[in-house]
């Protein structure tokens, strides 16, 4: 027998997953049958440790469950099969093994303590900690144990408690170092950061060589965003751990947040080279590529990452909002689609994918769903303000979306306030920051504004970020500002860091929550004073902007607390118009357009996504009791076409009677909309610049008041160029006066011609009176900083 163990010893050390003599050693120490011992031979046992010791898990499985088969009640034996298994992956059998120690042994702490690691593996966090208290009432000294609970508690969200299990074990292990840095984990994911610094600063007290711990505190610093810091920490991590992939990783992050989008990907790229199926890493580099406008790099890049986590809900929402932004909406629906398929909670996919599905009007999931929209972004996970403002009218949720948005999305890092001057200034500097400052609605309405700004008390600064097109509306913009700066190239300190060397007065946002916006940039405090103004038709939510510029009608009493901001009211409308805007003297026809020769036309202009179900079915009535007459529309994306179309069909009215417009330069756009006869508005977003479009090119708008910002712009616009009379308040008002003046020439005629009278006359197009009144609205708000007074509501005399 001895020689034949020695044998089966000599082809294990040699082979060591060679089964035959795994079993024959095993068999070899069967106990006879007078013999009464319930554990394995001393030798037999030390042969085990030492294949476990080498790592050769696989031959150690194998010879542990034929030994438990001799010894079924070995609990030491069980518990390296579980070791075993658990170090192979599997965590099913690890806990099955695991189960039995503690079954054989129930006062062995150990046994316990393993289980529940192997659950916490699992994500049974639950029965985990359920097996970790069982350990500590069996070794109530155990500070691993509380240690390794404290991380369950913090999986589960839990952080008040996991941080009282870390202070636990800390209390009997005061040297604890992965004590204190699992606890400044938690603290960071509270938002307690400077706690968080403190306790990895305590755990390098004690091991000061503690990679982990400098990186983990390069991230608190980074959402401090102390970002030189942050990269001398993780530099630190890689001087302790030169193959720390993550460090390279959040390098990269910290990076892109400056601004220098490709040092970021060269870090990433070097997590890379270190771990080549590091998924955070591809999908970090499609944010960045994306952020730098290579789209299709950034699908790839995103596509990677799903190569390497298939279940990366967040990869597939970022193709889709890409997918979007190539105008692919159809791929853009899916990839979200997916999204929600892998994470139905991620609130941002269902709302960029409803989004998307109102632009190319398809409107069967949109409208299965109201019940869920009226939650989305309120209950649970924030979403993008804006992809949900086109989907439901209502003031008191938008205002909610976009406190949530805010609160997670943009967290205040006011920087030191600058001294306030002992005297007023003569001329206020005041701050524009847009990406539109081109060919683009924003600059349509503004040019005046630019043009005609008192430069005796005011020096005006423009920020661009968005893309130098080189077209008429920027050069103009150009030489009517006192300093136009190009920061699309910046990092968001850079903008900052130039913003307040500058020393504004007032910082005005002109985008909001709309596509390639960097309001983050207002909440680090660009001037002591901040408003909101135009890009965005509702609140921010957002308490470092302290003021929105709106009026009477968008903005009434009754509704004033949807709003967080105080509110510059502007005696006739909030929007500006410009009214020496060019309208081409190309002349157009009917047949030129693909509109008919005779019969009336009623048009709208807004882009596909305002379009809903209510007023479609209004708008096909009148087709069907107007006759000859047509629907013209703007085309957007060939899908919205096609579903427009069918839509029309399934409400009894020919596909052919909707005729779509192709995009033309803004000149000729204005002129052709005198072929029509009678603009029909949207309800929960109305007509903004399509509104005052139409009007400038003589053409009247019948609106519908709806409750919010975005629901009365129109209402404002027909107030101020003296038409209430196309200003209704309900479905059924609205289609009644469409009809009427579709169905009576004359009363059409009058209202035409009273148009035609007060374009010139009436508040609407005196672009020199409205930008008086803004120039007003922006000292009374300094006045109200300048005299250290409340923020309160500012109401411009006219």
């Amino acid at each position: 027998m001895e020689e034949a163990e020695k044998l089966y010893q000599s082809v294990l050390h040699v082979f060591p997953n060679n089964v035959r003599a795994q079993r024959g050693l095993a068999a070899l120490s069967k106990p006879k049958k007078d013999e009464t011992s319930q554990t394995p031979p001393q030798e037999v046992i030390g042969h085990l440790l030492a294949l476990y010791n080498q790592g050769h898990l696989s031959a150690v499985v194998e010879q542990a469950k034929a030994l438990t088969e001799l010894y079924p009640e070995a609990f030491f034996v069980w518990n390296v099969l579980g070791a075993a298994t658990k170090g192979l992956g599997r965590t099913a059998d690890a806990a099955s093994a695991f189960r039995r120690v503690s079954e054989l042994n129930p006062t062995y702490a150990g046994g316990f303590n393993n289980l529940a690691i192997t659950l916490q593996d699992r994500g049974k966090l639950d029965e985990a900690i359920v097996a970790y208290n069982k350990v500590l009432s069996i070794k109530p000294d155990y500070a691993e144990a509380y240690n390794n609970m404290g991380n369950a508690l913090q999986d589960q969200g839990k952080l008040d408690e996991a941080i009282a299990a870390y202070n636990k074990a800390l209390s009997i292990k005061p040297d604890y170092a992965e004590a204190y840095n699992n606890m400044g984990n938690a603290l960071q994911d509270q938002g307690k950061l400077d706690e968080a610094i403190a306790a990895y600063n305590k755990a390098l007290s004690i091991k000061p060589d503690y990679a982990e711990a400098y990186n983990n505190m390069g991230n608190a610093l980074q959402d401090q965003f102390k970002l030189d810091e942050a990269i001398a920490a993780y530099e630190k991590t890689l001087s302790l751990k030169p193959d720390y992939a993550d460090a390279y990783n959040n390098i990269g992050v910290t990076l892109k947040e400056q601004g220098k989008l490709d040092e970021a990907i060269a870090a990433y790229e070097k997590t890379l080279s270190l771990k080549p199926d590091h998924a955070a890493a591809y999908y970090n580099i499609g944010v960045t590529l994306k952020e730098q406008g290579k789209l299709d790099e950034a699908i790839a890049a995103y596509e990677k990452t799903l190569s390497l986590k298939p279940d990366h809900a967040a990869a597939y929402y970022n193709i889709g909002v890409t997918l979007q932004e190539q105008g692919k909406l159809d791929e853009a629906i899916a990839a979200c689609e997916k999204a929600l398929s892998l994470k139905p909670d991620h609130a941002a996919a269902r709302a960029q994918c409803l989004h998307q599905m109102a632009h190319i009007c398809d409107w069967s999931v949109i409208w299965a769903e109201t019940s869920k929209i009226t939650e989305l972004g309120i209950i649970g996970k924030y979403v993008p303000p804006f992809s949900v403002l086109s989907l439901e009218d209502a003031p008191e949720r938008h205002r909610l979306r976009s406190e949530l948005y805010a609160r997670e999305k943009l967290p205040q890092r006011l920087l030191p306030v600058t001294a306030k001057p002992s005297q007023k200034p003569e001329r206020l500097r005041i701050g524009y920051f847009s990406a539109d400052f081109h060919n683009h609605a924003t600059m349509y309405l503004m040019a005046q504004i630019f043009t005609t700004h008192d430069k005796s008390l005011f020096e005006v600064f423009a920020y661009s970020y968005g893309p130098d097109k080189q077209d008429e509306m920027r050069k103009k913009l150009v030489s009517a500002v006192d300093v136009f700066n190009d920061v699309r190239e910046m990092g968001i300190m850079q903008i900052v860091e130039l913003a307040r060397a500058d020393n504004l007065d007032v910082a005005i946002d002109l985008k909001g929550f709309t596509q390639s916006t960097r309001l983050e940039l207002f909440a680090y405090g660009l001037a002591p004073v901040q408003i909101s103004y135009l890009g965005y038709p509702g609140t921010l939510g957002a308490d470092f902007i302290h003021y929105i510029v709106a009026d009477p009608v968008v903005i009434p009493n009754d509704k004033r607390q949807h709003y967080s901001e105080q509110v510059i009211y502007l005696p006739n409308t909030y929007q500006p118009t410009d009214n020496t805007r060019f309208i081409s003297d190309k002349i157009f026809t009917r047949d030129d357009m693909g509109l008919p020769s005779h019969g009336f036309v009623f048009c709208c202009f807004n882009k596909n996504y305002k379009i809903s179900p209510k007023e479609f079915d209004i708008w096909m009535r009148l087709l069907g009791r107007v006759e000859s007459s047509v629907l013209w529309l703007f085309k957007s994306n060939k899908w919205a076409e096609q579903n427009l179309r069918r839509e029309a069909e399934a409400r009894g009215i020919s596909a052919e009677r909707l005729v779509f417009a192709e995009k033309v330069p803004q000149a000729e756009h204005l002129e052709r909309q005198k072929l029509a006869d009678l603009f029909l508005d949207t309800f929960n977003v109305n007509a903004h610049t399509t509104t005052s479009d139409a009007l400038w090119a003589g053409l009247p708008v019948v609106t519908k008041l709806g409750e919010g910002f975005a629901a009365r712009v129109a209402g404002s616009l027909l107030a101020a160029i003296g038409l209430p009379e196309l200003i209704t308040e309900s479905e059924e008002a609205y289609e009644a006066l469409a009809l009427a003046l579709a169905t009576d020439p004359k009363q059409l005629g009058q209202i035409k011609a009273k148009l035609n009278r007060n374009r010139l006359t009436q508040p609407l197009f005196n672009s020199e009176m409205y930008t008086k009144h803004l120039e007003a609205g922006y000292h009374m708000a300094y006045d109200r900083y300048f005299h250290q007074q409340e923020w309160s509501d500012i109401v411009v005399p006219n």
